[in-house]
């Protein structure tokens, strides 16, 4: 199965989360690409290359800075992705209960509005938690590669 992997980040959790998810995909999957969202083309998602978003909040429940530019250009030319399949995994603080992991929620609703099929649990992370977020993500990842995997099956 080939893998892409994309952050959204402001102070840089996001892309130590995407990092340690590619280095584990990496240890049993060969196609794995890791790329910040601001140097990703939304008309390259492809539902050849099963898709993991992990994006941040930032201010008031908006996109992190590298997010800004992909969502712009989603919006300017929403691509078609139908049969696309795609997890997201999400950052936030839930002391801002209106706003937690709001970011990921707005690519979220992007993917689903063109066609995208969200698979497997929507991971988040809460900053107000103890827990350090790779550690969420990576015990996350499992459920996520089962639901790729029975859907793959499923569409054979």
């Amino acid at each position: 199965m080939k893998f892409t992997v994309l952050f959204g980040t402001e102070s840089g959790n996001s892309e130590l989360i995407a990092e340690d998810l590619g280095a584990k995909l990496l240890e049993t999957e060969s196609d794995v690409i890791v790329s910040d969202m601001q140097d990703f083309d939304p008309a390259d998602l492809s539902p050849e290359r099963f898709t993991i978003i992990v994006c941040s909040s930032h201010g008031d429940g908006g996109l992190p800075d590298t997010a800004i530019s992909f969502a712009e250009a989603f919006d300017a030319a929403p691509p078609n992705l139908r049969g696309l399949r795609y997890a997201v995994f999400g950052l936030g603080d839930s002391f801002y209960k209106d706003t937690y992991s709001q970011g990921s929620e707005k690519i979220d609703r992007r993917f689903q509005a063109q066609g995208g099929e969200r698979l497997g649990e929507y991971g988040r992370h809460d900053a107000s938690s103890w827990d350090l977020g790779s550690d969420v993500a990576l015990a996350w990842l499992p459920g996520i590669l089962e639901a790729a995997r029975a859907s793959e099956g499923a569409s054979v």
